[in-house]
């Protein structure tokens, strides 16, 4: 990985999924990959930007299944861990009917929630462009969360810029638990991710204006507010930025954030100003909601037709 790169780390997951009905009646399904620390570097990769993710598979078929699919996206995944002890977590996308899909995941005592601090490689930390982490790692286990916070405590120590989005997951844990943890997290990050409803969740209240500033003033440079379809609002080094949506129909509204984050540091990382910024980060949002799964992350040609077009 070059110095110019991402580094991300969490659960990235086998993933399985029906393109109509129900699991029972299908003969085939779609294969892939989930976990949206592997979305982000799959979507910065393909924009042209060094990528690499880290982690725990499980020494076994969807372990083997998720490295070989970041291999193909030109993703570097030598620094990831394959546990013999436990398996790699696995996501289920099947539909009660053609518009209402229903996703499970099967990830306790998965290799991802075994992450821990000595997974980490400290050199890979320090030589990062950006090292990116999200709410849902240490969401995961008591391991899982030191590793994040150790993680923050190199890059810290090496001028490491640090991104987060919070992505909170009720299903990992509540509130309650969530708050103190996310909140530790923002004061240690440098950009902060988050959506109208994340930012409630940490206390803050007002328009998306309002909580952009306040997450600002727990200490990162840059903060992002996506607000769906109604864009997204960003508070970049004391400057803001009103972000539009791009119209599409969208077909798929899962990883549509993780497609903004990777927009967003694809163009911090090659040194893009602010505006360019956050109009690539809405642009990669459109694309990826126009598709079903990861697939529709888009490379740099695809986003300059998206671009026009609008």
């Amino acid at each position: 990985m070059s110095a110019a790169g991402l580094l991300t780390f969490g659960e990235s997951m086998a993933a399985f999924s029906t393109t109509t009905g129900k699991l029972r009646h299908a003969e085939t399904v779609d294969v892939g990959v989930a976990g949206s620390e592997s979305t982000v570097a799959i979507g910065v990769a393909r924009l042209g930007v060094a990528a690499a993710w880290t982690g725990r598979v499980g020494a076994d078929e969807p372990g083997a299944l998720v490295l070989a699919r970041l291999r193909d996206e030109q993703v570097d995944v030598s620094g990831a861990v394959t546990d013999p002890e436990a398996p790699t977590g696995l996501v289920l996308k099947d539909f009660r009917t053609r518009d209402s899909a229903r996703t499970a995941f099967y990830r306790h005592g998965s290799a991802g929630a075994r992450l821990a601090p000595e997974d980490l490689c400290e050199d890979r930390i320090r030589d990062a462009g950006v090292l990116h982490l999200t709410g849902i790692t240490p969401a995961l286990s008591d391991t899982a969360a030191k590793a994040a916070f150790a993680a923050t405590e190199i890059a810290g120590e090496a001028r490491v810029p640090v991104s987060l989005a919070l992505n909170f997951r009720p299903a990992l844990w509540s509130p309650d638990d969530a708050r103190g943890v996310l909140l530790d997290l923002v004061t240690r990050a440098d950009i902060v991710f988050a959506d109208e409803a994340e930012a409630r969740l940490l206390g803050f209240d007002g328009t998306a204006e309002d909580l952009a500033a306040e997450l600002a003033s727990l200490g990162p440079d840059e903060v992002v507010v996506t607000r769906g379809p109604r864009g997204a609002v960003a508070e970049l080094g004391g400057s803001r930025y009103d972000v539009p949506s791009y119209p599409v129909r969208a077909v798929d509204p899962e990883g549509a954030d993780d497609a903004f984050v990777a927009g967003y540091l694809a163009d911090f990382l090659s040194g893009a100003p602010p505006d360019r910024r956050v109009r690539t980060a809405a642009a990669c949002r459109a694309a990826a909601m126009s598709v079903e799964g990861w697939t529709g992350l888009p490379d740099r040609e695809e986003l300059r037709q998206l671009t026009r077009s609008r």
